[in-house]
Order: structure tokens, then sequence, then C-alpha cells
């Protein structure tokens, strides 16, 4: 079954949708079906930027998140793994806080090209 596989990247030039998809300031999952398996990873806006991260904590290996789409601290100003409290920059995705500090999330290349987020350079493989 090719969809059991998980993948850590995906090839530049997947469109992911609109930039407006996601609200400034918040995050939002994307789950990608590729031939080789499935990835997940997720996308912060930030004004008419995005950035782009692997849906995988390194403190345990597991999503971040529980509840869809909830990346965010309360305030907005960092990524939040939460299962056990970790604390991400946004821009660099640094752990500056919690179980893995020092350590940072896998960078998912993502840009935005006339109002669509798409994947940029750098992120294939797996």
């Amino acid at each position: 079954m090719t969809d059991a596989k998980r993948l850590f990247a995906t090839p530049a030039g997947v469109t992911l949708g609109p930039l407006m998809q996601v609200a400034d300031g918040a995050a939002r999952n994307f789950v990608l079906q590729m031939k080789a398996g499935r990835f997940h990873g997720f996308v912060v806006r930030q004004g008419e930027s995005v950035h782009g991260y692997v849906d995988r904590c390194p403190h345990m290996g597991v999503p971040m998140t529980q509840t869809l789409d909830d990346y965010l601290t309360p305030g907005g100003t960092h990524i939040a793994c939460a299962w056990h409290g970790a604390l991400f920059t946004i821009g660099e995705g640094l752990c500056v806080g919690g179980p893995c500090t020092g350590q940072r999330l896998t960078p998912w290349p993502v840009t935005v090209v006339d109002g669509v987020i798409v994947t940029a350079q750098g992120g294939e493989g797996a």
C-alpha cells in the first residue's frame, strides 16, 4: 500500500492553493498524497509571506497538533507542540522552550507566487 509510507519532503512546484485560504497570523495543515507515500506539513502565514514545516515534532516524532490547523500559541507568536508544550519560532522553526530546546522543526520550503502558495526548491526527496 503506497499511502502507508510517511514522506518528509515534497518536490518543488506543487500548488497548495490561494494564499487567502490561510488567514494572516494563522496556520493550515496540508496532506499531500504522492506515488511514494503521504506527506504531512503545515504552513504559517505572516502577511504576504509563508513559512512551511513538516508536521513532526523533533522531540518525539509525532504530529505537532491534536486539533486540525491548531499549530500556534493563543497569541500567534510561536508554533506549539500540543503533546509536550515545545515552543518554536515561526520564521526559523527553532525550539525556544520545552523538551527539545535548541532543536528545529524540519523546514518545508514553500513560497507565494501570484497569490498562490506553492512548494519551493529544497523540498525534494524523502
